[in-house]
């Protein structure tokens, strides 16, 4: 597995694939990336050891996830982290967190605060229609209100070319995740062992009708596959 890379284009950085006791919640029905954890710290890490010896600092911006929430990497792992910024001197620090751990975000920032490190968390909305959302993804998220859905994150993940979604509500999706957050990464659903599988005619939706609108915006990834930024597959 592919846990190391630079993202040249867009918001230039390195990004580290880390891997942590996994994903707490579970219960999204897209997903199957909480199986690349464990519970043994130190075999995750000697994983994360190795992906973050290859950060270099060349952009001052680092982007790290671990198919789940920043809390649950090892404390050992983040003090790694900690090292790496002070060592390269990356500036800003990419995270991902779950909706339902975004109270511990605060001190997350205090904590890199510390040692001169500006933090950008992400999370996954996956769409901002709320039945949709927890019907049929299962997301786990509480709060529908759009407005009060960036409180505390910085930039979001959608999920498109699932059974049901359109162009206009992809564009709606897209449009709302700009109207709230600094930035909007698109994924387009790719099948894996989880229940709810992609819709080929709305991945061919969004290739013909939404894709050139967005493929050149500055503040939008487009994910055509999962592996896109250059980490992960087997």
């Amino acid at each position: 597995m592919q846990r190391y890379a630079v993202i040249k284009e867009k918001n230039p950085r390195e990004i580290v694939l880390l891997r942590g006791r996994g994903c707490r919640y579970k219960r999204c029905a897209f997903c199957d990336y909480h199986d690349d954890a464990s519970v043994d710290e130190q075999e995750n890490l000697l994983i994360n050891r190795m992906a973050l010896n290859c950060v270099t600092g060349e952009y001052g911006v680092l982007e790290v996830i671990n198919s789940g929430s920043f809390c649950e990497l090892d404390e050992s792992t983040m003090h790694l982290i900690e090292g790496v910024c002070a060592e390269k001197a990356v500036k800003t620090l990419h995270f991902e967190c779950h909706w339902l751990y975004r109270n511990k975000i605060a001190a997350l920032r205090e904590r890199f605060a510390k040692i001169g490190v500006g933090l950008r968390i992400k999370t996954g909305i996956e769409t901002f229609d709320a039945d949709y959302r927890e019907r049929v993804m299962l997301k786990g998220i509480r709060e529908t209100d759009p407005e009060r859905l960036n409180e505390g994150f910085d930039e979001c993940c959608l999920l498109f070319g699932l059974p049901g979604q359109t162009v206009e509500s992809m564009i709606s999706d897209v449009e709302i995740g700009l109207r709230w957050f600094d930035r909007v990464c698109v994924n387009i659903m790719i099948e894996n062992s989880a229940a709810l599988k992609p819709d080929d005619s709305v991945r061919e939706l969004f290739m013909n009708e939404v894709y050139a609108k967005y493929k050149d915006n500055p503040r939008v990834d487009i994910l055509l596959h999962n592996t896109d930024f250059g980490v992960g597959g087997k």
